[in-house]
């Protein structure tokens, strides 16, 4: 798969089949995290990757929005080392994420990333030391097939915007110039 048909595929899957995630395509998702760049290259990064139910389900009421972790067979957390990176490591980490979520996309994986979550119960279940910042969870599983009315209604309501409201050329709300359109 391209890697621009992936980033058109990719969507945020919050149902998931029970079926456990093959070890290959897990170590795949995380060579593409790990191959990610980094500011100074320092690769602020640890992954934690969650298959055990029970702690899926803890998980899972750490925030408003996570309660569907507990049916995601793989929870991957995303630690950034803030005293290796203090001023990037949440933006190292989130490029490395989206390399995981466009990989998994690749090999036919749903995926969702959680903002929602309660970072203390978060580190202090899976022992994460105190420099390590908690930046996001990423469901990862197949998806099952729901019928959510909800997110339907939101996203033909909400339908991504266009490129001439998003960017501008040489200063902000900047028309491109002959040589670009």
């Amino acid at each position: 798969m391209e890697v621009f048909d992936a980033i058109k595929m990719r969507k945020s899957v919050r149902a998931y089949l029970s079926a456990p995630v093959p070890k290959e395509r897990i170590e795949k998702i995380l060579e593409a995290a790990r191959l990610a760049p980094s500011a100074m290259n320092a690769q602020p990064w640890h992954f934690i990757v969650v298959t055990d139910e029970e702690k899926r389900k803890r998980i899972s009421k750490s925030g408003r929005f996570a309660g569907f972790l507990k049916e995601s067979p793989v929870v991957i957390i995303g630690c950034g080392d803030s005293e290796a990176s203090p001023k990037w490591h949440a933006v190292d980490v989130s490029i490395a994420l989206q390399n995981m979520v466009l990989t998994a996309t690749a090999e036919g994986l749903g995926t969702c990333w959680i903002g929602s979550f309660d970072e203390s119960l978060v580190k202090e279940m899976l022992k994460i030391p105190r420099r390590f910042k908690v930046v996001a969870l990423l469901a990862l599983g197949y998806p099952r097939k729901k019928l959510d009315l909800m997110a339907k209604i939101a996203h033909f309501v909400t339908r991504k915007k266009s490129l001439a409201k998003i960017v501008g050329f040489e200063e902000y709300g900047g028309r491109p110039s002959e040589e670009i359109q």
